[in-house]
C-alpha cells in the first residue's frame, strides 16, 4: 500500500480562513459594544426616572360650609337690681325669701327706724310752729298796711311788718319741705321690688343692723329672668364675622343633649387689651325657666361660609426663608412655590387667606429638597386625590 505525500494548504486558502476569522471576531466585538451602549442608555434612563420625585395632591377644601365656633359664655338676667337700704335702723321683718316670684312694688322687708321717726315728729312740730308764726305775721302785716292808709303808722313800720311776714312764710315753707323730705325717707322703711322678677339673694335677717346707702350690706337681689343675656368673649380673629342677628345655640351641663336658641343683639365694638377679645351679647327667651343667673354655658356659633376661603392640610405647608409657602403643581408637571398668608389653625389643617388661586393643585407632603421648577410625577390617582382634583376643577369633567 503506497502513501502519497500531504500537500500543504495553499496561501490563498489560508488568507480566506484568516479573513473569515477576523470578520467573525469583529462581529462579536461590535455586538458587545452595541449591547453595552444599550445597557448604559437603559441605566441612564432608569436613573433619570428615579430622580424625578413622585408627589400626591392634597385634599384642599374651598368655601367650607360648616364653620362652627364654640366659646364659653355666662348667662345673666335681663334686669338685675341689688337692693340696699335708704334709711338706717334695724330689720323689722322680711316677706320674700330666695326663689320668691315678686311683682313690682311688692313688699320685701320692713325696717324699724326710731331715730328717723323722732326726726319726722320734730319736723312736723317745727312745721306747726312755723305755720303759726307765718299766719300771725301775715295778719299783723295786713293790719299795719291798713293803718298806713289812715296815716296812723309810717310806711317804714308797715314795710318792716311785711318783711317779717315774708320771712316767717319762707321759714314755714322750709319746715314743710323738711317734713316732706322726712316723709319720703319714712317711705323707705318699706323695701319693695323694683320690677317683676325673682328674689335671687337675701342677705339679711330680722334684727340685723341696717346701714343706709351702698356702703352698707346688700339686702336683696331681684332678677328679671323672663329673658336672659349671654355674654361671650370672642377672639379678635372671629370678631368681624359676628353681627347682630346671627343665631347660635346654647348647651349647659345640667341639660345634657339639649340645645337652646339664642341671637346676637350687640357687640362692645372694643377689644380687651389683655385678651384681645371682644364682648358679644346674645339674648334668649326663658319662658321655660331653665336659665339661671350666673350659669355657665357653651355657645356654638354657626358662622357664614366664605367662598374664597381655602383650607389645606398642615402637611402641605413648606417653611422657608421667605416665610410659609405651598408647593403647587404647574404646567408640565413642574413645581411652583407660592407664598401664602395663613388664617386659623385647626391642628390637622389651616386656612389660607391669600396666595392661592381657585385652580391651583396643591402638593401634599412635598420633599424637603423640592425646588421651584423641579420636574415631578403625579402619583396614581387615589379616591382622596380624585376628590381633591374634583374640588379644584372649575368645571366637571364630561
Amino acid at each position: 500500500m503506497s502513501s502519497e505525500p500531504i500537500k500543504p494548504p495553499s496561501r490563498y486558502r489560508l488568507l480566506v480562513i484568516a479573513l473569515v476569522a477576523l470578520t467573525i471576531a469583529g462581529g462579536v466585538a461590535g455586538y458587545g459594544i452595541i449591547q453595552r451602549a444599550r445597557s448604559a442608555a437603559q441605566v441612564k434612563q432608569w436613573t433619570d426616572a428615579q430622580a424625578i420625585p413622585t408627589v400626591a395632591l392634597a385634599n384642599v377644601q374651598r368655601g367650607v360650609g360648616e364653620r362652627k365656633l364654640t366659646l364659653p359664655g355666662t348667662i345673666q338676667p335681663y334686669y338685675r337690681a341689688a337692693i340696699y337700704a335708704r334709711v338706717s335702723g334695724y330689720l323689722k321683718s322680711w316677706q320674700a325669701d330666695i326663689g320668691a316670684h315678686v311683682k313690682a312694688g311688692e313688699l320685701l322687708a320692713s325696717i324699724d327706724t326710731p331715730d328717723l321717726d323722732q326726726q319726722f315728729a320734730q319736723a312736723k312740730a317745727d312745721l306747726a310752729t312755723a305755720t303759726a308764726n307765718a299766719q300771725l305775721a301775715s295778719v299783723t302785716a295786713q293790719r299795719w298796711n291798713n293803718l298806713v292808709k289812715s296815716q296812723w303808722v309810717s310806711q317804714q313800720a308797715a314795710d318792716d311788718k311785711n318783711g317779717s311776714a315774708a320771712a316767717t312764710k319762707a321759714a314755714m315753707d322750709a319746715a314743710k319741705a323738711n317734713v316732706e323730705r322726712l316723709e319720703a325717707m319714712e317711705s323707705f322703711k318699706s323695701i319693695v321690688a323694683p320690677f317683676d322678677g325673682i328674689v335671687t339673694a337675701r342677705n339679711t335677717d330680722i334684727g340685723a343692723l341696717i346701714n343706709a346707702g351702698n356702703a352698707g350690706q346688700e339686702l336683696f337681689e331681684v332678677s328679671d329672668l323672663h329673658r336672659v343675656r349671654i355674654y361671650v368673649q370672642v377672639p379678635q380673629a372671629f370678631s368681624a364675622e359676628l353681627r347682630p342677628g346671627l343665631t347660635a345655640t346654647l348647651e349647659m351641663p345640667q341639660y345634657p343633649g339639649q340645645q337652646f336658641d339664642a341671637t346676637v343683639v350687640t357687640t362692645s365694638n372694643a377689644m380687651n387689651a389683655n385678651s384681645r377679645s371682644m364682648l358679644v351679647e346674645l339674648q334668649a327667651d326663658n319662658g321655660a325657666g331653665k336659665f339661671f343667673a350666673g350659669a355657665y354655658c357653651q355657645v356654638r356659633f354657626q358662622l357664614p361660609s366664605d367662598p374664597n376661603m381655602v383650607r389645606v392640610p398642615a402637611t402641605a405647608l413648606v417653611s422657608s426663608d421667605q416665610g410659609t409657602q405651598v408647593a403647587v403643581l404647574g404646567a408640565g408637571n413642574k413645581v411652583v412655590l407660592k407664598s401664602v398668608q395663613l388664617g386659623r389653625d385647626f391642628g390637622d389643617g389651616v386656612e389660607v387667606t391669600a396666595g392661592l388661586l381657585p385652580t391651583d393643585q396643591v402638593i401634599d407632603s412635598p420633599p424637603e429638597t423640592l425646588q421651584a421648577g423641579d420636574q415631578v410625577e403625579l402619583a396614581a390617582t387615589t379616591p382622596v386625590a380624585k376628590e381633591a382634583a374634583a374640588a379644584l376643577s372649575p368645571t366637571k369633567a364630561d
